[in-house]
């Protein structure tokens, strides 16, 4: 009787993510309405931002809420556009079209499929968090660099370096364009407001605060009637576009094939780092890494097959959906059906509201993906992982994302490679006599990272003495390092038995008398 009385008043006696009530019911409508207000205008600007219609990011979105959040895997976590596909999205719509969108998001969801059905998903947690942390440091730099551009109203360049070095220059003209700075006023005012609002609680419970900026950016754009861009809306089927025949041919391309691979590792990455985080968020069920996997996969090939943006797990949305006190997934799913509605019956709302705005929005989410706060602790408790994070960031913007996070897994490789190569040189027998043999037992692991250090030591030994090598300490000895250790042991061992037979046959002579036929009997066994 409680338990029917508690579901009946919405006491939320059942655990998040465990079943439905009335009370459950009633905390999922509310989260979905709150979800829904944040991810209106991220929808709307990574799509902006990533260069393809507005449209294409609410179709993301309502993909990510109807068919991702029906899905099994992780129960409270929110999937849509994410800003940590812009940069990648815009290069590849710059190189190959924004008709091949669909090809290269319809592989690589069909790739997380197959992953998932193997069960690699779990896999996705040995990716080193340096790593992941510098890909999304990267994209954040290149992020607000491009965006910069965006609060001027101003066209950005294609490459991350370029981005960053024409900044000067775009001061300049700002600087002499009164339309440029009242578009950078409005950016401004966006930023500073996403960043205050949280601070007035009782507004930040019923407006979360990406949609209170934008909406107060557009209302002053509207009311002082400013000359600045507006989003551009075609309508949501115009917007819609199938991949064709002669799409799918460019999958032969090497430089596609590497686009997707890109679009699979970081979506992926992305999700489930978001899958763990909210984990530690609510108390209900745990995320199941390989459903989810096949979750974010169909998700991605239907948006492939409209020709929609990629859709990552967002741990902005998944954070707001459990802090409004979501239960199931039923939140999610109903986030989808009200971005769905806003999408059919109110589209023109998009063409009001000003890019500037969007802009600014992408500049505080692009700096918030930087891990600012902690990379002086983790430079100070490991060295290692952070030069990890800053080359990785650096790649990125040097080069591009894909190269990027190659060069990045590459260091964390050697990173730990050369850690867990640790090798220590036992010597036995240094105060005994000079026929007697040293006793060198080599312990660690021997890789061909460590094998001039190892080496150094070894040369360091008294070359009089004959050297027994004991490899049985060893828990990991490569070829390189074998091939080396038994090399030096058989030369030294040789020159030390040349050094005492030369020995030996001199003292076996004497002043005038002839050469001794036999050498003593201790130089034999030397010899």
């Amino acid at each position: 009787m409680r338990k029917i009385l508690d579901r009946f008043r919405g006491a939320g006696s059942t655990p998040p993510g465990s079943g439905f009530g009335t009370g459950t019911l009633r905390a999922d409508f509310t989260a979905s309405l709150v979800v829904f207000l944040v991810a209106v205008p991220l929808c709307v600007g990574v799509a902006v931002a990533s260069g393809v219609p507005a449209e294409l990011g609410l179709i993301t979105g309502i993909v990510g809420g109807l068919v991702t959040g029906f899905l099994p895997g992780s129960s409270l976590q929110v999937s849509g556009p994410a800003a940590g596909l812009t940069v990648l999205v815009y290069e590849a719509v710059e190189k190959y079209g924004l008709a091949a969108l669909g090809v290269l998001v319809l592989a690589a969801g069909l790739l997380q499929l197959a992953m998932g059905a193997l069960r690699l998903g779990r896999w996705f947690r040995a990716i080193s968090v340096a790593v992941v942390q510098g890909m999304l440091a990267g994209i954040g730099l290149v992020l607000i660099a491009g965006q910069l551009y965006a609060l001027a109203d101003a066209k950005a360049p294609s490459s991350g370096l370029g981005k960053i070095g024409g900044i000067p220059e775009l001061i300049g003209e700002v600087a002499g364009s009164g339309t440029a700075l009242k578009a950078v006023a409005v950016g401004a005012g966006t930023i500073a407001t996403l960043i205050l609002w949280p601070r007035f609680r009782q507004g930040a419970r019923f407006l979360p605060a990406p949609l209170a900026a934008v909406a107060l950016a557009t209302t002053a754009t509207a009311v002082l009637d400013l000359p600045v861009a507006r989003v551009e809306v075609k309508g949501l089927l115009e917007a819609v576009q199938p991949p064709g025949g002669g799409e799918f041919a460019a999958l032969a391309e090497v430089g596609v094939i590497g686009t997707i691979l890109a679009f699979t590792l970081i979506a992926s990455a992305e999700s489930l780092f978001s899958a763990a985080a909210v984990d530690r968020l609510h108390d209900g069920p745990r995320t199941d890494y390989d459903k989810e996997l096949m979750a974010q996969g169909a998700g991605n090939a239907l948006c492939g097959a409209l020709g929609a943006l990629p859709m990552t797990a967002v741990i902005v949305r998944s954070a707001a959906n459990v802090q409004a006190g979501a239960e199931t997934k039923v939140s999610r799913v109903l986030h989808g059906v009200w971005l769905l509605v806003f999408a059919v019956l109110f589209p023109s709302a998009l063409g009001v509201i000003p890019v500037a705005a969007l802009a600014g929005v992408l500049v505080h989410a692009g700096w918030k993906l930087i891990p600012v706060k902690d990379l002086v602790p983790l430079w100070r408790e490991h060295r290692g992982e952070a030069v990890v994070l800053v080359v990785t960031a650096g790649s990125i913007v040097i080069t591009n994302m894909f190269e990027g996070v190659i060069i990045g897994l590459l260091m964390a490789v050697a990173k730990t490679a050369w850690e867990t190569s640790h090798v220590h040189v036992e010597v036995n027998g240094l105060d005994g006599a000079d026929d007697e043999p040293l006793r060198v037992r080599v312990l660690g692991n021997a890789t061909f990272l460590r094998l001039p250090k190892l080496v150094d030591e070894l040369e360091a030994l008294p070359r009089e003495r004959v050297v027994e090598l004991d490899l049985s300490g060893l828990r990991h000895v490569d070829h390189a390092c074998g091939m080396a250790l038994a090399t030096w042991t058989e030369r030294h061992n040789a020159v030390v038995s040349h050094a005492v037979g030369s020995t030996a046959a001199r003292g076996s002579k004497t002043p005038g008398a002839p050469d001794s036929p036999e050498a003593p009997e201790e130089h034999k066994v030397l010899a």
